[in-house]
């Protein structure tokens, strides 16, 4: 194949890649935009999406379409329940203080890790997608389920700016954003925000590995990659700022998969942690993010 369609191909991979980075990144995003804490547990959350759409897929006769619409409904109602638990037996108590919310998230991580280990077990699960169709292009044919999850995590972005930007909740989330104490003179239930805003970023993170793991495989390990990268697109873009992360995903996400077709996987991650220690040096509050 000329360079010329395998430099097409590697970046309609990217831009599959940089589709659930974009998801993944916002929830963590928004959480830190809202709460002011770092969820060092993020990536969990992105892996039990996984795990849950795999048990899913086991327990929901019929067509495997059946199952993934299943999936793709309660898995994240699932890990957004999980999360709005741990906010109010977690972080509420620790007052949402940052550094104690990052200890507290680190055992977070570690507890959500081993017990999908007990409970699923140390194997990577094939989960099956919703169809198997094709689309053919003159120089190679190219996963239709890939154009599906790039138009997936679009409609889900776009509903996510309507959210924070035409509705109620968002002006309310915004309120409490900018000051917590002003907020609950108004009579905005704060702490009811937080726990919705913490929930609604782990369900992100849950729809986006619904998405990739008929792609990928479900395995108690793979919230790593998720967590690192979006901790490096929400640097990059602007801590709290989510056109900045939906740019740097983009970035990121399309640069991973050129680099990783034509080089190493390995050079893409060390040249995206280059560019943020570029980022910090140079432009500390990121791409979008507003000067402290």
């Amino acid at each position: 194949m000329d360079f010329g369609p395998f430099l097409l191909l590697a970046v309609m991979e990217g831009l599959v890649g940089a589709a659930v980075l974009a998801l993944t990144a916002s929830g963590l995003s928004l959480v830190f935009g809202v709460l002011r804490v770092v969820n060092v547990a993020h990536g969990e959350f992105f892996m039990l999406g996984a795990v849950a759409a795999w048990f899913v897929s086991q327990w929901v006769p019929g067509p495997p379409a059946l199952a993934f619409a299943v999936a793709l409904v309660a898995c994240p109602l699932l890990v957004a329940g999980l999360a709005a638990l741990a906010d109010r037996l977690v972080l509420k108590r620790l007052a949402y203080e940052p550094e104690a919310t990052i200890i507290a998230t680190i055992g977070l991580l570690y507890i959500l890790q081993q017990a999908a280990l007990t409970l699923y077990g140390p194997e990577a699960r094939p989960v099956p997608p919703p169809f198997e169709a094709r689309l053919q292009l003159p120089w190679f044919g190219w996963s239709g389920y890939k154009l599906f999850v790039i138009g997936a995590a679009g409609a889900v972005l776009a509903g996510l700016w309507l959210l924070l930007a035409r509705s109620r909740i968002g002006l309310v989330m915004r309120a409490t954003q900018i000051d917590r104490e002003t907020a609950t003179a108004f009579g905005i239930d704060v702490d009811r925000v937080y726990a919705g805003t913490f929930a609604l970023g782990a369900a992100l993170a849950a729809i986006a590995a619904v998405l990739i793991v008929p792609i990928q495989q479900a395995h108690y390990l793979m919230g790593g990659d998720p967590l690192l990268l979006s901790f490096i697109v929400v640097v990059i873009g602007g801590l709290g700022s989510l056109r900045g992360t939906l740019v740097a995903a983009l970035l990121i996400g399309v640069s991973d998969g050129v680099i990783s077709t034509f080089f190493e996987p390995t050079l893409a991650k060390i040249l995206a942690t280059l560019l943020v220690a570029l980022v910090l040096v140079f432009r500390p509050q990121g791409l979008f993010g507003a000067r402290a």
